[in-house]
């Protein structure tokens, strides 16, 4: 049996948006990295980006559970000799909510060229507005 290859022309691109408040960061995370690879769809492909696009709002506003908020940090290196930096989840939290869902949606995608055009696809806004309601997103349940 031959691999499907959709052509360029069948993928159509869909808005949704997501709403995290209250919502658990992995959990969401997966979900929304599923809509960006496309694996929703019946035709997806698995080297070719069928996904859609996906806007979080409220991101200043997701969960972790158990001791995760104050035991998870992010890291980070500066690239001098011992320039380790370990970020706490509730620093970045109130500094860069955003980074917080990018940095979850960006480990489940494939670190590669296709990983980086599906992140490509991913907008996170802190609070309620986002600046693409012209393309009429879907809500998404998680």
């Amino acid at each position: 049996m031959k691999t499907y290859t959709p052509k360029v022309t069948e993928i159509e691109r869909k808005w949704w948006v997501v709403d995290a408040e209250d919502a658990i960061l992995g959990r969401l995370a997966s979900r929304v990295a599923q809509v960006l690879r496309g694996k929703h769809k019946p035709m997806w492909a698995p080297h070719m980006d069928t996904g859609d696009y996906v806007i979080v709002v409220n991101a200043d506003k997701v969960r972790l559970t158990g001791k995760k908020e104050e035991q998870k940090t992010y890291f980070r290196h500066t690239g001098y000799m011992g320039g380790d930096k370990h970020i706490p989840f509730r620093k970045m939290q109130e500094e860069h909510p955003e980074r917080v869902i990018e940095l979850a949606v960006k480990g489940m995608l494939p670190k590669n060229n296709l990983g980086r055009l599906m992140r490509k696809k991913l907008k996170v806004y802190a609070g309620v507005e986002h600046a693409h309601e012209a393309q009429q997103p879907e809500r998404l349940e998680i």
